[in-house]
């Protein structure tokens, strides 16, 4: 008998297609929504677009806090790929093909950085790199899960 209890972590949704739908996508989905629809592919209007003023507060200390577009889309996709990482602890089989999906979606990143005008910004790379942190980390943990649940 073994001395350790067996563990099962079991965190996915009652949606198979929310377990295999990369989230990272969306904000992907976003831009090239407003590169391409709205800005034509025009790097500088693209540039402009996310320099742009998305939101401002007013602190109590009389002090006006804002926040660029830029920064909203990060800051958005740093909360999917939370939401990302922990999915990647759900059943080993979706989590698989969401890897695979995610594996796809980075590379649209890598050719549209590379090779698309209005792609080339420091906010489509952080994009890409988080998808790029949300495939090893989902497949790290998802090894780590499974080996784990074995045991």
């Amino acid at each position: 008998m073994s001395r350790y209890r067996q563990r099962r972590v079991r965190l996915n949704s009652s949606s198979p297609t929310f377990d295999v739908f990369p989230l990272l996508s969306l904000p992907l989905i976003y831009y090239n929504f407003m590169v391409i629809a709205v800005h034509g592919l025009d790097p500088q209007r693209v540039n402009t677009w996310l320099a742009g003023t998305a939101f401002e507060v007013t602190m109590f200390s009389g002090m006006v806090w804002s926040m660029t577009q830029s920064d909203v889309i990060v800051a958005a996709a740093m909360g999917l790929l939370f939401i990302e990482i922990l999915k990647s602890v759900g059943s080993p089989m979706l989590s698989l093909v969401n890897h695979g999906i995610a594996v796809m979606t980075l590379l649209i990143f890598s050719v549209q950085f590379m090779s698309i005008p209005g792609y080339t910004t420091s906010t489509f790379f952080l994009l890409g790199l988080m998808q790029l942190i949300d495939v090893i980390a989902g497949y790290t943990i998802t090894i780590v899960a499974t080996r784990g649940l074995t045991r």
